[in-house]
């Protein structure tokens, strides 16, 4: 076990503990000896007790790789690991590394939010200043498949797409099945579409996409699941179109109706362009008189045109037609949409409303009444009215104008001028436009309210009430006679008003004392109301 070498070295081999203590070479020749001391210290040798050991995870997860050791305590250790060959930096991918343990005895490796890209070879290596050695584990990490390759389209039909593509990686869970989806110009982003067959299983390339519409520029991707997760979609195929086939769509909404005097007006909703199924699309407008047998047709050669206008000076005015629009495209006639009935431009109404009557209101409005024209309602209906109202000094076509809707035979013109005289006229309205006027009717607005508010307003209190006195107004040669006041009052803290009318140039307000009070006085007339005081703010009386 113990060997003096030729060159005077000492060799120890499976040193113990009992070596340890004090060495002396001694050389001697016959010119004399010399010696030279040294001592032997034994340590503990470094030993791996809880080695990492291999593991299968999830994407995701998170781990702890083992890695604790016995050795002398009284040597430093130091503790590192490598990841497929590359030490780890502990700062720089400290999202997902970091060293756990505690205790210099341990050097555990935790990996956090493990990723696809953690899979692979790592070693613990654990070092003293008298011996060093490592220990090895490897990890694999399962996650969802990888994108699918080389999506190819083999054939392509009217309403099919043949698809062949070759699997990604399964990143070590077997793929379980496939899903197709598809990109139009017209689609929100990608969508699922259906398939034969319509599961496609892990061991299946190809699929026939069914139930696309003709005429259709479309693009294809696919996407692989396993029991993990759905992965990444595949690359775009490339972009092919769908072949022409007959339209199948009809246009919604047939309707119409209005227009000019002697006009058919039908309209419809017109089809996507996604829908109609080829090139040279338009429309097939059919029509004829309620109750007749034989169609008028005509063709709207325009994929966007909405409305069609059949005009004939012997069309009789607001008379019912049987409508259908149909649709055609490069490859013929598709069907049409359902009958509906369209009325016949109505003719205006012919006669003027009767017995027109105006009374000014005030110095700003006037009520308006009349009687229906005694109307054919075969040609038209009546849809409203509209007054014309116009000064005695201004032309007619500068009336202001107030329009009513249906039966109403009265209303109200607003907004004008006091003590002028006014004139006007009613007539009928529908879609065809207007009716004759009526005979104008007079009438002179009131004179203006006054213009002077009240003043030297005082008020006292006594006995819970509150009275207010004020000067009378005058009003001018050219306003209206003052009738009477109108006494505004409210809560300081609230909005809404009440409101005293009195003939006299005082009143008496019962009010509880508890509160501020805000109150404002006015004058009115015939005319309508004059001006109003400035506000009056009565506090509160405290008990």
């Amino acid at each position: 076990r113990i060997t003096v070498l030729d060159d005077g070295s000492l060799r120890i081999v499976n040193v113990t503990k009992s070596d340890a203590g004090s060495y002396t070479c001694v050389a001697t020749n016959h010119f004399g000896t010399a010696s030279s001391t040294g001592s032997l210290v034994v340590k503990d040798p470094t030993r791996v007790t809880v080695p990492p050991f291999s593991m299968d995870v999830t994407v995701g997860e998170s781990i702890v790789l083992p890695c604790q050791v016995s050795h002398d305590h009284s040597l430093d250790i130091m503790f590192t690991w490598s990841f497929n060959g590359h030490l780890i930096d502990f700062e720089k991918d400290g999202d997902h590394f970091e060293r756990v343990g505690g205790q210099d005895s341990a050097g555990d490796l935790m990996i956090r939010s493990i990723q696809l890209k953690h899979a692979g070879k790592y070693v613990c290596m654990v070092q003293t200043s008298v011996d060093k050695l490592s220990a090895a584990a490897d990890l694999i990490v399962r996650g969802p498949p990888g994108p699918p390759e080389a999506v190819t389209i083999d054939e392509i039909t009217d309403t099919t797409a043949q698809l062949s593509w070759r699997p990604g990686a399964d990143n070590h869970s077997p793929i379980t099945m496939y899903v197709v989806q598809a990109r139009t110009p017209f689609s929100v982003g990608w969508q699922a579409v259906s398939t034969v067959p319509e599961i496609i299983d892990g061991r299946t390339f190809t699929a026939t996409v069914v139930g696309l519409n003709p005429w259709v520029e479309y693009e294809f991707r696919v996407v692989a699941a396993n029991l993990i997760g759905i992965g990444e979609p595949s690359r775009p195929s490339e972009k092919r179109r769908t072949e022409e086939a007959l339209p199948e769509v009809t246009p919604a909404n047939v309707s119409g109706g209005g227009g000019s005097k002697s006009e058919l007006v039908i309209t419809w909703e017109t089809v996507p362009e996604e829908l109609q199924n080829g090139g040279g699309f338009g429309y097939v407008v059919a029509f004829r008189p309620f109750g007749t047998v034989s169609w008028m047709q005509t063709v709207v050669a325009s994929p966007d045109a909405a409305r069609y206008v059949f005009r004939n000076e012997t069309l009789p005015p607001f008379s019912p037609y049987e409508v259908k629009v149909g649709v055609y495209n490069n490859k013929g006639e598709g069907s049409f949409s359902p009958v509906t009935v369209v009325y016949s431009a109505e003719e205006e109404p012919t006669r003027a409303p009767t017995t027109v009557l105006a009374r000014s209101l005030s110095a700003s409005d006037v009520e308006v009444s009349w009687a229906p024209p005694r109307e054919n309602q075969h040609k038209g209906r009546i849809q409203g009215y509209e007054v014309r109202c116009w000064r005695h000094d201004e032309k007619e076509e500068n009336a202001k104008r107030v329009r009513t809707v249906g039966n109403q035979t009265s209303t109200r013109v607003t907004n004008l001028r006091g003590n002028v005289l006014y004139h006007l006229a009613v007539r009928a309205y529908n879609t065809a436009g207007m009716g004759p006027s009526s005979a104008a009717v007079n009438v002179t607005t009131k004179k203006p309210p006054p213009s002077q508010p009240p003043g030297n307003i005082i008020w006292n209190s006594s006995d819970s009430k509150i009275i207010l006195n004020w000067d009378q107004v005058k009003a001018l040669d050219n306003e209206s006679e003052v009738r009477g006041y109108k006494v505004l009052y409210r809560w300081n803290r609230q909005s809404s008003t009440s409101v005293i009318e009195t003939n006299k140039t005082s009143v008496e307000l019962s009010l509880p004392f508890n509160e501020d009070y805000i109150v404002e006085i006015k004058p009115f007339s015939d005319g309508g109301d004059g001006s109003s005081s400035e506000q009056i703010r009565i506090p509160k009386i405290s008990s």
